[in-house]
């Protein structure tokens, strides 16, 4: 992937972390229902498609997140801290942003959707988004 910096730092909005949440449950548990679901159309997390292949982890997405110039967390529901469960505020998945010691909303559901599960459109929606701070 070519260089993926993001713009970070705008004039009033400095972005430290970027956090991705996924629409789906962690562990042993929450992953299975999560893929029983998928197969039977019950269950849908575009930004598992951003970031997973049907059999893992998409090589596209470690060298983005590797490039990116930010750190970027991927969680599931379950996995939530008090701050990030009211951010998310039951509408995922997402990305938010942790600016000034708050978090804020940056790529909504149909944000993510929109990318159809391409990691480089994902970047520039990223980018886009960010840079509008």
């Amino acid at each position: 992937m070519a260089d993926c910096a993001l713009a970070i730092h705008t004039e009033n909005v400095t972005v430290t972390e970027l956090v991705g949440v996924y629409h789906a449950n962690g562990g042993i548990l929450g992953e299975a229902a999560y893929v029983i679901g998928k197969v039977f159309g019950r269950a849908h997390c575009s930004l598992c498609d951003v970031t997973h292949s049907p059999i893992r982890r998409k090589a596209s997405w470690d060298a983005f997140v590797a490039d990116c110039g930010i750190p970027f967390r991927l969680l599931h529901l379950n996995e939530l801290d008090s701050d990030l469960s009211r951010a998310v505020d039951g509408r995922s998945p997402v990305v938010l942003g942790r600016s000034n010691g708050e978090w804020v909303r940056v790529l909504e559901p149909d944000d993510i959707d929109a990318v159809h599960g391409d990691v480089a459109q994902f970047e520039g929606s990223l980018a886009k988004r960010l840079a509008a701070l």
